[in-house]
């Protein structure tokens, strides 16, 4: 039985220079490179839209202008319902990007406005198989956790992962060398704003003083707590950090 449509809303990073992927993003922000024939970041909403997933919000920095030159408030237009995107520009507010707790904290406001449960993703990961389901958010919002992530088994740029998983579906904050494999995090999950709070990041509500914070210090605190489950995603999966990267897939179009 599938389950009844959700009103999550979707958080997309896209505000960091991507340094490493120099020179193509002195001229374009990291998530409008293409990848197989369309912006990066384009490949996101179209999985979100497939999912029923309409209200999305898009952190900018380093040439942030040219994100809602490309997609407007409305896209794809002409569609019966067409995704509403809103846009958190760091960049233009506090002088460049908040990181990634920062970024999400900023964004709450808009987030919530929707739901208390929201997809985060990054806007510079390839990954054409996965799917944002309503059946993910339901039993997400049914767990009691704080936060789902999507591990992925460890690319060669991340050889001793991030994060370990138990039989039971829990994340674990093993450290490098423990007993247990450890998994690359994706950058996908579901988040519950009550993971933001200001007594777990040190960054008041909105962040109106634009201070910057991290994620990972914030999951692992988390997983202290048992408050974070996960699970493994096994389908193709690419962070698009580097010019060679990209390059090997556009130059493999499967």
């Amino acid at each position: 039985m599938t389950a009844p449509t959700t009103n999550a809303a979707a958080l997309i990073l896209a505000a960091g220079r991507g340094e490493r992927m120099r020179p193509l993003t002195d001229v374009h922000p990291k998530p409008l490179l293409h990848v197989r024939g369309k912006p990066l970041i384009q490949w996101h909403l179209e999985a979100l839209e497939t999912g029923g997933f309409h209200d999305v919000v898009i952190n900018t920095a380093w040439l942030g202008e040219q994100i809602p030159e490309r997609f407007g408030e409305h896209w794809p237009g002409g569609n019966v319902r067409p995704l509403h995107i809103r846009y958190s520009h760091e960049g233009r507010d506090f002088g460049g990007a908040l990181e990634t707790s920062g970024g999400i904290v900023r964004a709450l406001p808009w987030l919530g406005e929707v739901s208390d449960v929201f997809w985060v993703m990054a806007g510079d990961v390839y990954t054409p198989g996965f799917r944002f389901t309503q059946d993910a958010v339901a039993r997400f919002a049914a767990s009691g956790r704080l936060a789902h992530l999507w591990l992925v088994p460890n690319p060669p740029h991340n050889p001793n992962g991030d994060f370990g998983l138990s039989a039971d579906g829990r994340a674990l904050n093993l450290p490098a060398g423990a007993t247990g494999p450890r998994y690359t995090y994706s950058t996908i999950g579901l988040f519950r704003a009550a993971l933001f709070t200001e007594a777990r990041t040190g960054i008041a509500p909105g962040n109106p003083q634009g201070i910057h914070g991290k994620l990972a210090p914030v999951l692992r605190a988390g997983m202290d707590n048992g408050d974070i489950s996960a699970e493994l995603y096994t389908g193709a999966w690419t962070d698009v950090g580097t010019p060679a990267r990209l390059e090997e897939l556009n130059s493999s179009q499967t």
